[in-house]
């Protein structure tokens, strides 16, 4: 297997789009962020992911990826955890500028603000990768046309593997598009577990302190007013969905919208 192809080595299935990567940037030793060409004809909603690989066998090892680009840009962008005996990230690790991506092309996922009924504050709660489906939605102006407030929280072990999540935060306030609403109405909340930083703690420990909302100034989590997303490790995802559902909120789906959404396709 090659490490990383600039063109197909076997022919491209009809399901999938073949795209050109356009930008790599490494933030850790785990963890990097690409950004390749967009289909023309590929539509998605902000929150979705969608099936990537590599051109490098005669059967592509598919994984699931949050778009972390919104819906209206020109480009795919992807944040993708390092494993170095992984079937396709230690591959995908290595791409470069003009390398080639395959992607499936049916996009889907629950992370949509369809699947949630209208709130005040909707909180985003991820750990490592899964900020990424939150890096689209941010950035997408109907996520400011549903919520007053907008929580992202991001807990990671380490202070350098936060800085996507204040890279996006710093873009999303200076986008011409979202950028007037962002400024005023979203809050962006890093954590860390083992290195020290001016917020520490597990998501789920800061919950139950209430340390989380005395922090951004907002009151306890209420089902009336709040609604949540759930993205990150399974142990997260498990210990946050009870968190929520004790404080009365429910579980929602595309096709039956309530009060929190988890995304259950992949974990970091």
């Amino acid at each position: 297997m090659t490490a990383a192809p600039t063109a197909a080595s076997f022919p491209i299935p009809a399901n999938v789009f073949a795209e050109t990567v356009t930008e790599v940037q490494h933030y850790t030793d785990r963890l990097f962020r690409f950004r390749m060409t967009r289909p023309a004809s590929f539509r998605f909603r902000s929150g979705e992911f969608v099936m990537i690989g590599l051109p490098n066998a005669e059967k592509p090892v598919f994984r699931a990826y949050s778009i972390a680009s919104p819906a209206w840009d020109e480009e795919l962008e992807f944040y993708s955890i390092k494993v170095p005996n992984g079937p396709l990230t230690e591959h995908l690790q290595k791409i470069k500028e003009g390398d080639t991506i395959i992607m499936r092309k049916k996009p889907t996922g629950t992370l949509v603000n369809d699947a949630l009924l209208p709130g005040k504050r909707l909180y985003m709660f991820s750990t490592g990768t899964g900020i990424a489906p939150f890096a689209s939605l941010i950035r997408d102006p109907e996520t400011y046309e549903k919520f007053d407030k907008v929580i992202l929280t991001h807990t990671c072990r380490e202070a350098g593997e936060l800085t996507y999540g204040f890279e996006l935060a710093k873009i999303a306030a200076e986008d011409p598009l979202v950028g007037e609403f962002a400024a005023g109405r979203l809050i962006h909340y890093a954590t860390t577990t083992r290195e020290t930083t001016p917020h520490m703690g597990r998501i789920t420990d800061l919950i139950v302190s209430g340390k989380l909302f005395e922090d951004i100034g907002q009151p306890p989590l209420n089902p009336e007013e709040d609604r949540g997303m759930i993205c990150g490790s399974m142990a997260m995802l498990k210990d946050v969905k009870e968190l929520l559902e004790e404080r009365g909120l429910v579980e929602g789906a595309n096709n039956a919208p309530a009060t929190f959404v988890v995304e259950r396709a992949f974990v970091d």
